[in-house]
């Protein structure tokens, strides 16, 4: 099969090449026959361009869009996203107590702070959490609330008074790769942007926005379509190892081609790339076996809600029969009262 990727990126190397330098290396070797023979074959098919690399894996979305190396790419992106021009000034920590509860299901969290003082969350979930509404307004709060922090802390010795006006937005930005079940609900729809209104039509800016993107109902829209947006085109670029797809990206949209090249380079390196690789197979295994434990006990608790409500009807049913027992003994006694008396009125005629 002819690599039609080879042809615009010609670094990209042969299936033979990439075996011999594996097996040239010990520690190479026993860590490619340490996968699965199916991961074997998506390492080789990546770095030999039979499939593009999956973008979204957090080791090569850092590596290739991250704003302190490469700032222009991940501000295009979120500009197309939010509808303006906006510029990273900084990458921010993550809130540690956050990725140890959860950081088993995200594939990236990156949150950054615009030249504007707004703040963005940006997340990759491989697998959609439960209740994604519940989840995202409460880390949406915690972002406003380092947004009220950071406000509070830039008045401190300059005998200035802190106005709420100087509180900026904050944007929780989620890319599923398998969207929960309260988005695939919406088939024709991919990118979900919240907003805040009343039912006066009274206008005030609440500060908190959220844009949830789902790439595997993307992907489905666009089976035997063609891009015909930058936006659009981001999203195929996130969501698709497609070469045709990718060919038509670089050929309509020349500044993914820079991108590519990136990745291909990356892919000469053999030791970074099998590590970078080898993480992320980690990563899934961890993901799959806690989707797995969320999924059995979300099944627990609805079978212990079922039970808890059967043995709300049961007792019901008991009480009922109960009083249904008493009523019946009631009239059995006045039965056999009205037939005592009935004997006794017998008994005097006679």
């Amino acid at each position: 099969m002819a690599n039609r990727l080879k042809d615009y990126f010609p670094l990209i190397r042969e299936r033979k090449e990439v075996l011999k330098e594996i097996g040239s290396s010990m520690a190479l070797s026993t860590l490619f026959d340490s996968w699965e023979q199916e991961r074997q074959e998506e390492f080789l098919d990546f770095c030999t361009g039979v499939k593009g690399v999956k973008i979204l894996y957090d080791s090569f979305f850092k590596e290739i869009m991250n704003p302190e190396y490469s700032p222009g790419r991940l501000n295009r992106f979120l500009s197309l996203l939010l509808g303006k021009r906006v510029t990273i000034k900084q990458v921010i920590p993550n809130d540690s107590t956050r990725i140890a509860a959860e950081g088993s299901l995200l594939v990236t969290d990156i949150v950054v702070e615009f030249e504007d003082g707004g703040l963005a969350d940006i997340e990759i979930q491989k697998i959609g959490y439960a209740f994604p509404g519940e989840r995202s307004a409460c880390y949406s709060a915690d972002l406003l609330l380092r947004q009220y922090k950071r406000a509070r802390e830039k008045i401190q010795g300059r005998n200035r008074k802190f106005s709420y006006k100087n509180i900026k937005n904050v944007y929780t930005i989620v890319l599923f790769e398998k969207s929960p079940a309260e988005i695939k609900r919406l088939e024709n729809a991919y990118i979900h942007k919240s907003f805040w209104g009343f039912d006066t039509g009274l206008e005030l800016n609440l500060l908190q926005n959220f844009i949830f993107i789902a790439l595997d109902i993307f992907r489905k829209n666009m089976d035997n379509k063609s891009v015909d947006n930058e936006l659009d085109a981001w999203l195929m670029f996130f969501g698709s190892e497609e070469p045709e797809r990718i060919i038509e990206l670089i050929e309509s949209y020349p500044d993914f081609r820079e991108i590519y090249e990136d990745i291909y380079e990356i892919c000469l390196n053999m030791e970074k790339v099998m590590g970078m690789y080898s993480k992320e197979l980690q990563e899934l295994d961890r993901n799959t076996v806690q989707y797995m434990i969320d999924e059995m006990q979300e099944i627990i608790n609805e079978q212990k809600e079922t039970i808890h409500t059967q043995t709300e009807v049961l007792n019901d049913q008991k009480q009922t029969i109960s009083s249904q027992e008493l009523l019946i003994k009631e009239q059995k006694q006045q039965y056999e009262e009205l037939l005592r008396r009935v004997r006794d009125l017998e008994n005097k005629k006679g």
